[in-house]
């Protein structure tokens, strides 16, 4: 395998990206590395890492290898005789032609995304849009041009960040190609949002949901059931729902807190300082949240941490990236909910909230 080819091949992906954006069969655009912010008390996922930007020239050509493997394969398919279809003979193919991506998992990304149709695309790490507005419309622009096929592109976002761009900055990046945002909102209660260091406020948050909206993107916000622990618990799911009512996303996700070694909030949870709730107890937060929520939003649980257990033993919630559309479904996740409580009520170790 030639020096020449190897780089022809080489292109940077980070690590995380939202469930809902395809999981493995998303394209995964890297455009900053890590976390411009990084200061948040319950995250570690990018604490020991140092944020930075790369350039448009880096992104455009990490886009261009990416296409040199998806056209290498359509070739290798066509000469097989499968007429351009990408199958595991095709892939065992091209890395015995060039045995360099036996070992790149962007191979396998490749692989993986094209077989399941090649239609979205995620661009990495936590915040893009702390670039200038005219480098990510470029990088847009041009990762739209190089695969058509895509049917979505998205991205996490801050707060912070996006109620600071222009209405005009941000229909342009609309425009260029980027449909959906992700939004880490945590809770609308100001004083759990200074303590958990989110950098911004409750009407921060308002003012960039409405803005994105009016935009023109699909926005997907995140919340933390627990993150108040006992000590905020109501005031965090009243002030939550308050702000996602204001904003009304498309999107409402459910992403439970648990303390993450390595974080201020763990270092707090094994003090003793921060108490945290039983599953009763999160159920219960949980309820009063959307008891409040009036929204025409579609509400998940489409992660792992939505653990709750139903009366026959499987999840509580479906999973399903869609979720439960409101207000035509709150009554069913109301029961939903109030069939956790009844069967967390005998295992439930920690002391039941007082109502």
């Amino acid at each position: 395998m030639s020096a020449e080819a190897a780089r022809k091949y080489h292109f940077e992906t980070g690590v995380y990206r939202p469930p809902s954006e395809g999981g493995s069969y998303s394209l995964l655009i890297r455009v900053t590395r890590n976390c411009p912010w990084n200061r948040c008390t319950f995250c570690g996922m990018y604490k020991q890492e140092k944020f930075s930007l790369r350039s448009p020239e880096e992104v455009k050509g990490d886009i261009d290898s990416m296409a040199a493997i998806c056209n290498g394969l359509k070739n290798i398919s066509w000469k097989l005789g499968y007429g351009g279809d990408i199958n595991r003979d095709v892939a065992i193919a091209m890395i015995n032609r060039d045995p360099v991506l036996n070992t790149s998992p962007g191979f396998v990304m490749i692989f993986n995304w094209l077989i399941s149709g090649g239609k979205t695309a995620f661009l990495q790490d936590a915040n893009s849009f702390i670039m200038k507005t005219d480098p990510l419309v470029d990088i847009l622009k041009h990762l739209r041009k190089t695969f058509p096929s895509l049917d979505r592109v998205t991205s996490y976002a801050r707060s912070k960040t996006l109620a600071n761009k222009k209405l005009e900055e941000l229909q342009a990046i609309y425009k260029a190609g980027l449909d959906r945002l992700h939004i880490g909102l945590e809770t609308g209660d100001d004083t759990l949002l200074k303590k958990i260091k989110k950098g911004v406020s409750a009407e921060g948050h308002i003012k960039a949901g409405k803005k994105v909206m009016q935009a023109g993107f699909q926005l997907s916000e995140y919340w933390m059931p627990g993150l108040g622990g006992k000590e905020m618990w109501k005031a965090h799911a009243r002030n939550t729902a308050r702000v996602l009512n204001e904003i009304d996303p498309h999107y409402i996700r459910s992403r439970p807190f648990f303390p993450f070694p390595g974080t201020p909030l763990f270092e707090d949870h094994e003090s003793g300082e921060f108490k945290p709730l039983s599953p009763r107890e999160q159920l219960i937060e949980l309820k009063l949240m959307m008891e409040e929520l009036e929204v025409t939003s579609k509400v998940c649980f489409d992660h792992a941490g939505n653990w709750w257990r139903g009366k026959n033993g499987g999840l509580l919630f479906s999973q399903s990236y869609e979720g439960y559309k409101f207000p035509q479904q709150k009554p069913l996740v109301l029961k939903i909910i109030d069939e956790g409580i009844e069967v967390q009520k005998d295992t439930a170790k920690a002391p039941i909230l007082n109502l």
